[in-house]
């Protein structure tokens, strides 16, 4: 009996029409054109490139955040459809489908700590790629519009994971999504609560927070329009935005700089491919390992006669959440997260420094690369605190205090500018002094040419220290601590909002300047009102009830 000959039965299957009509190529030879055919010719592997810089392979460059983004998407997307089998979007039916899920579905809670755990795991990789691209320059030109598809697809995925985050109809669900969505009824024009609401005849029945909702209230409706959104719109719109961001990836090229002059490329496959697959099958791995030994939380079936306390938003609106102390619900919960997704967006257009791009570049992007980086540790400290360090009634506890301990309430609070007796000054005051020092900030980093030398710099701080130590002396005495802490905010602002200004950017041209210091103001303001407030429990710098606008 003659030997069989696999290697002609493997050319002829590979031969055929029926394998021809599917697969592209022929029989693979391990050429660098059967490698090029290869991603060229595959369904995913096409959006890739066909050859990249070696930089791109190493994971102290990439951290790999990008494909464990599509990888965690992709979980996302199987867990949630086995899910949708077992689950019914009403208030009756909800919770107890959940409950279902933990003790009579097969594999139910599984499939559900999968799920939960996945779109948290997706948060985090997601805003971890988007730093990466940023400390490599990856979003400067020809990538200013991919990386304006990166931000798009930041705000979806926090969106995807908040809507569902009412699904489970607890009572840690419908309350979170209370506290969110109470934010929506702050928006200018739009929100009954917001400034200038009223003149459009906003109420609590037809704003934009009642829209969101289906009523005034967390409800039937909401939990219907939370389901579509996160099973059908929102996931739509995120592949959509995916297609598109791994196009413009594939045209736009990998970003990585040679490692060397005269470098040549490597190819993708396999090289690249490679690491993608390892890299998505450990992360599978960790979920499906953490998922076993941690289930996703569930509390008991909401009820909204029963008002949790304290009540928090989902941990990544919990830094808005914290925000709310400080500033009003129009701006903590409305103009900054919009400034945060337009500021974002609108970098790459305003930054004009040509170096820095396909490598970490500390030393040759100083300004752009401190100011990013302190808005993300700010956006993380606000989640720290909010998280961990507000108790019942919102309260500050220190992690050794014991939430079963009710602190009395906190001192009454003022305003500095505003009508009597709420504020120690006029309105009539105010109006100019907030617009003058608005503009000094603003105008000041340019304005002086000449870069101040050590000791003129040390001058003004010292100076701006004795100012806020006068204003400190007309509210109250000014303990140890409370000195020791204004100093160190005034410090921070005084460097990331004049210091580093005037020595990187005052060479701008002028619509870019102002935009940059727009920018960079807002975010010094935060730490400045949050030393207002927690030095000396100033409300608002500026208040005008008429309209509703608070600052």
């Amino acid at each position: 009996m003659p030997a069989l000959d696999l290697d002609k039965i493997k050319k002829d299957v590979v031969d055929s029409q029926i394998w021809r009509s599917v697969f592209r190529g022929g029989l693979w030879k391990d050429t660098p054109r059967d490698r090029a055919a290869h991603i060229i010719g595959n369904v995913w592997l096409h959006l890739h490139p066909v050859k990249v810089r070696p930089r791109a392979l190493r994971w102290s460059y990439s951290w790999g955040m990008g494909g464990l983004s599509f990888a965690l998407y992709l979980l996302l997307t199987l867990t949630g459809v086995a899910l949708m089998f077992y689950y019914r979007p009403t208030i009756g039916l909800a919770y107890r489908d959940i409950k279902d899920l933990e003790f009579a579905v097969t594999l139910g809670q599984f499939l559900r700590n999968m799920h939960r755990w996945a779109a948290q795991a997706m948060v985090v990789a997601v805003i971890a790629h988007m730093v990466r691209v940023f400390l490599t320059g990856a979003y400067k030109k020809p990538r200013e519009f991919n990386w304006g598809v990166g931000v798009l697809l930041l705000t979806l995925t926090l969106f995807l994971s908040f809507t569902g985050y009412l699904l489970p109809w607890d009572q840690l669900a419908i309350w979170a999504v209370t506290v969110g969505t109470n934010m929506a009824g702050a928006t200018p024009f739009l929100g009954n609560e917001g400034p200038f609401g009223g003149l459009l005849g906003m109420r609590i029945n037809n704003d934009v927070r009642f829209t969101l909702l289906g009523g005034t209230m967390v409800g039937e409706n909401t939990l219907l329009r939370f389901y579509v959104l996160h099973c059908v719109a929102v996931p739509l719109l995120v592949g959509i935005l995916l297609i598109l961001h791994f196009w413009r990836v594939r045209k736009d090229s990998f970003s990585a700089a040679p490692c060397q002059a005269g470098e040549e490329k490597v190819d993708v496959w396999p090289h690249l491919v490679k690491r993608e697959y390892v890299a998505a099958a450990a992360c599978t791995i960790v979920m499906l390992f953490w998922s076993i030994l941690q289930n996703a939380p569930l509390e008991v079936i909401a009820n909204p006669n029963v008002t949790t306390n304290p009540s928090k938003a989902p941990w990544y609106f919990v830094g808005l959440q914290e925000l709310l102390v400080y500033f009003d619900p129009w701006i903590a919960g409305v103009l900054m997260p919009g400034l945060i997704i337009m500021g974002l967006m609108a970098i790459p257009y305003i930054d004009t420094n040509p170096k820095g791009i396909g490598f970490y570049a500390w030393k040759e992007r100083p300004f752009a690369n401190a100011q990013f980086i302190l808005g993300v540790i700010m956006w993380f400290v606000l989640i720290a605190i909010g998280y961990y360090f507000r108790g019942p009634n919102y309260a500050w506890y220190w992690p050794w205090e014991s939430w079963f301990d009710i602190k009395p309430a906190p001192p009454p609070t003022w305003s500095v500018f505003g009508p009597k007796p709420d504020a120690i000054l006029p309105l009539l005051l105010g109006v100019p002094v907030v617009g003058a020092a608005f503009a000094a900030a603003m105008l000041l980093p340019k304005l002086i040419q000449r870069e101040l030398g050590g000791k003129m710099l040390m001058g003004g701080f010292l100076g701006l220290v004795a100012a806020g130590a006068a204003a400190g002396m007309l509210a109250h005495k000014i303990a140890a601590a409370q000195g020791a802490f204004l100093l160190f905010f005034l410090g921070l602002s005084f460097y990331f909002g004049f210091v580093l200004p005037q020595r990187h950017i005052r060479a701008l041209d002028w619509p870019r300047y102002l935009v940059t210091m727009f920018l960079v103001v807002s975010t010094i303001s935060v730490p400045l009102k949050m030393c207002a407030r927690l030095t000396f429990n100033i409300k608002y710098l500026l208040t005008i009830p008429s309209i509703s606008m608070n600052i």
